[in-house]
Order: C-alpha cells, then structure tokens, then sequence
C-alpha cells in the first residue's frame, strides 16, 4: 500500500528520470549503517529449501532480476538487498553507446507494461569491467548480459561477443549472448544456425564459464525449438526465454516510436512459448524463464514448466520493492501446499 501510493508520485517523472532517482536512493539507503541492514531483512527471505547450485554457484533463491535495469553494474549490491538470488547486469557493448534517441521509454500504467526502445544504451565494455573489479568476488551470483554494437556490421558481430566473453568471463556466474532484442537493426537477423553455431564453437575455446543464448517470443515454436536445441548442441549451457515483443497488438496504445513489451501483456505469450521449448529441452539444459512474472503464482507455473529460475523487470516498477519477498514467500506456501520438500522438486514438476 505504501509503495501503490508512492508510485503516483514516481510517474509524475519521465521513466529514465525516475529510475535515476530511485537508484540513488537505494545507493544511500544501502550505505546506512543501520538503515540498510533493516531494508535487506525487510525484503529478503532465507530458507534452504529455495536454494540451488547451478552454474558451479550457490543460488539463495529462485528469483532474479531480469538484464535491462541494471545496465552498467552500477546497482549490484543494491539489487541483492532487494531480496534477489541472481541477478543480471547488461546489456554491455565492446564500445559506449547513447542509445536510440529519446521518447524510448513508456509506462502503459493501467495494463502493467512498459514499452522500451532502448538501444543498448551503456557506458561500454571498459567502463563496466573497471567498475565491477572492484565489487569482484560478488556476494550473489551476477550474470552479464552482452551485445553487439549498432555500428558493428552483422558479418563482424561475432568478434564483438567474443571480444566481450574474453573480458568478462572472469567476473560472470554466467553469460548471456543477447541477439534477440528489438532495438538494435537487424540484431534478430542473427538468430540462425549459422551464426550460433560459429559464436559458441569459438566462445566455448575460450571459456569455461557458462554461456546463455536469451531467445525472442515472437519467434515460432517450431524455430524456436529448433534454434535452441541447435545452441545447445554448439555448447550452450542453457536457453533464457524470453525477451521483448514487438507483437503491438498486445497493447491498446503502442507508442509511436517502436521497440519492444515488456510486463504483464507479455506474460502468455512468453509462458507458452517458454513452455514449448521446456516440452523439448527441460533435463537436457537449464532454462530460465522471463516476461510477465508478476507474481509468486506465475513464478510458481514457470518453475513447475522447467525454468530452474525465473527472472522479473517490469513488475518491479509496477508492484513495487516488496515484490521479490511476496514472490519468494508465496513460493514457499505453494510448496508446502503440493508437499514439495525443496525448489529442485518444483521443477519441472509438470513434465515428470
């Protein structure tokens, strides 16, 4: 109820304004003393029975904050004191970026989504590694989402990942190639066989780090089985389902200038092609699922579907800093209610 009230005087600020703003708090609020240590009990539930190891990492939680928020790693430590068990930072470019000109950014309020055409906006692959050396050993697992350049050229983008994937392998629980977002021309030209094939042959040559493929929803089952189970032959440990959608017809007002939904008119849309992939894939790969999670019921149907985490963004600005405890939390009442000893039972509980 506080933060329903709150967020009337949040969105009388233009979005990237009032995410600036709400960051900064949360950088004060984590350096008090007192202060902080009562705002991470506040939001964070600890329980064995929501713990996992994937990736050679301790998972604390299920629960991870989607690439996008954070795109620099400026709010690591904040982002755990929100109760997180992951999260993830990116989308990161070998070279700074401004990012597609603005209006990019918009709160359709009443259907719970946010319509972004972002770009890839960053300070760049050097300004990023030098600020999170410093925060390196991370206390939570901390994945890095990376991308090509909008000036890079699609028959050079492969050096780009590989440039990213070298620099940042030291640092990540894992690493996301992102070639399904919107709002880079013709970055989804790059999801075919071709391209994955080559990228993670040499990507694996070069890490042993875990490396992700994050899919588009407006893609066919049938390719998107196809392109995914590819990857993981090619070396990828895992699939992440799913990105933005520019499927404006989910939407009553799409804004003019484009890009991709996020939030709850995602939700379905996601979830069933998320679910399809999970029919095909689920023991032979770990998934991670994203796009609409709102609530401890959604995370809960995408655990029971296959996802070994799952991954929230738009709902957090809808509902608010207690969203990750109440997502946590009602996982838990639903395990005791279906006799669930622990998380690794959930999932994938629906194929078994």
């Amino acid at each position: 109820m506080i933060y329903k009230n709150l967020r009337k005087v949040i969105y009388k600020f233009e979005p990237e304004m009032a995410h600036l703003l709400g960051e900064n708090f949360m950088k004060v609020l984590e350096r008090a003393p007192f202060a902080g240590a009562i705002w991470r009990s506040l939001n964070t539930v600890s329980d064995e029975r929501l713990k996992q190891n994937l990736f050679n990492t301790t998972f604390n939680n299920p629960v991870g904050l989607g690439a996008g928020f954070d795109k620099n790693g400026t709010m690591i430590r904040e982002i755990r004191s929100l109760g997180f068990g992951f999260t993830e930072i990116g989308t990161v470019t070998p070279l700074p970026q401004d990012g597609n000109p603005k209006p990019r950014l918009h709160r359709h309020i009443e259907e719970e989504t946010i319509q972004n055409a972002m770009g890839f906006n960053n300070g760049g692959m050097e300004n990023m590694r030098k600020r999170i050396e410093k925060l390196y050993p991370f206390k939570f697992p901390v994945g890095i989402n990376i991308g090509k350049n909008k000036v890079t050229p699609e028959d050079k983008a492969i050096e780009d990942y590989l440039t990213l994937i070298e620099n940042f392998e030291k640092f990540a629980s894992y690493l996301v190639v992102n070639i399904s977002s919107p709002n880079t021309p013709n970055l989804r030209d790059l999801q075919n066989e071709a391209f994955i094939g080559e990228l993670f042959t040499k990507a694996k040559e070069r890490t042993s780090k875990p490396i992700l493929l994050k899919i588009a929803p407006d893609m066919s089952e049938e390719s998107a089985i196809e392109l995914s189970s590819f990857a993981v032959k090619s070396g990828a440990s895992g699939i992440i389902a799913t990105n933005t959608t520019i499927d404006y017809s989910l939407i009553s007002s799409p804004r003019a200038f484009g890009g991709g939904l996020s939030g709850k008119v995602l939700r379905e849309k996601s979830f069933k092609l998320f679910d399809a992939l999970a029919e095909e894939l689920y023991g032979k790969t770990t998934l991670i699922s994203v796009g609409g999670v709102d609530s401890a019921e959604e995370a809960y149907r995408r655990l029971k579907a296959g996802a070994s985490l799952v991954q929230v963004y738009s709902a957090l600005v809808f509902k608010g800093p207690s969203l990750v405890k109440e997502i946590n939390s009602g996982i838990l009442k639903l395990m005791r209610r279906d006799g669930f000893g622990e998380t690794s039972d959930v999932i994938g509980s629906d194929r078994k």
